[in-house]
């Protein structure tokens, strides 16, 4: 059995669902999920399909080719497919802070997440042994005003040479370059507090726990050259009050950016996403 999963948008026009359900059927594929949707302010059509195909004679590589010919060049499309065959490999960035590491290994250690962790980057040392417990590589790519560029170039080679498909900035603090990004578009995705832009700074609990703020949350979006400002993936929120502490409001707030990134990532790796002129489409 073989599964692909295809990845369009277009400028919205009529027939297009017809055609490309036809050209399926007409390839020998059966469709297993659809879904669409019509950004009307945009005039932007947007669709994502899976369908299997039974043939051992199917070739992803030669369906690609089809479909691009027949279809995708006739209505102007910006598409996707994938196979269901390889899994989207992704690199981890961490820093010091560890929740969000025990967690997506713990997720990664259990099967839950349909993707592969060749290894772990990190500008600091301390959390190794985590990466150890799991078998997973660790590399100590140390970040200094005066060296960051050889540490991205660094970075940028075990990358490429592993054939990394996206990157995770789990609780990675240090600001990713242009470098990177031009790289990795939206392929890198970031985790902090939704507190921003009102609470800046290196406490911003604290900062939120003097305010007598209501709810707290947390944002994964993809990775941009503007700060925190990349398409969002993934958002929730918890309701606080005076009787919560400022410790309180940390491990809440820790809580939700364990949930929010690993829900982003499952999104992305299992081709969930879609993103234009800096907004996401999430399917179902």
């Amino acid at each position: 059995m073989n599964k692909i999963t295809i990845l369009i948008h277009c400028k919205d026009r009529p027939n297009i669902i017809a055609s490309v359900t036809n050209f399926i059927a007409k390839n020998g594929g059966n469709i297993v999920y659809i879904d669409q949707h019509v950004d009307r302010e945009q005039d932007i059509f947007f669709m994502r399909l899976e369908s299997e195909f039974t043939s051992e004679s199917f070739s992803t590589n030669e369906f690609k080719s089809v479909f691009k010919n027949d279809l995708a060049d006739k209505f102007e499309m910006k598409w996707r497919i994938y196979s269901s065959e390889k899994k989207p490999k992704m690199a981890l960035f961490i820093s010091k802070y560890d929740h969000c590491l025990y967690d997506l290994l713990g997720r990664y250690n259990s099967g839950e997440l349909n993707l592969e962790i060749p290894f772990i980057i990190s500008n600091h040392i301390d959390l190794k042994p985590i990466a150890d417990n799991f078998k997973i590589p660790f590399y100590h790519i140390p970040v200094t005003k005066d060296t960051k560029q050889e540490a991205e170039d660094k970075q940028l080679e075990l990358l490429e040479k592993n054939n990394i498909d996206f990157i995770v900035l789990a609780r990675y603090m240090q600001i990713v370059s242009s470098k990177l990004i031009s790289r990795y578009p939206n392929k890198i995705i970031n985790i902090h507090h939704s507190f921003l832009p009102a609470f800046v700074g290196a406490k911003p609990y604290h900062s939120a726990y003097k305010r007598g703020v209501k709810i707290i949350g947390a944002t994964s979006h993809y990775v941009t050259e503007e700060l925190d400002a990349g398409p969002i993936i993934e958002q929730d929120v918890t309701r606080v009050t005076h009787a919560h502490s400022i410790s309180d409001l940390i491990s809440k707030g820790r809580d939700l950016e364990k949930i929010v990134l690993a829900n982003a990532i499952k999104l992305h790796a299992n081709r969930k996403v879609m993103v234009f002129n800096n907004k996401t489409v999430i399917f179902s």
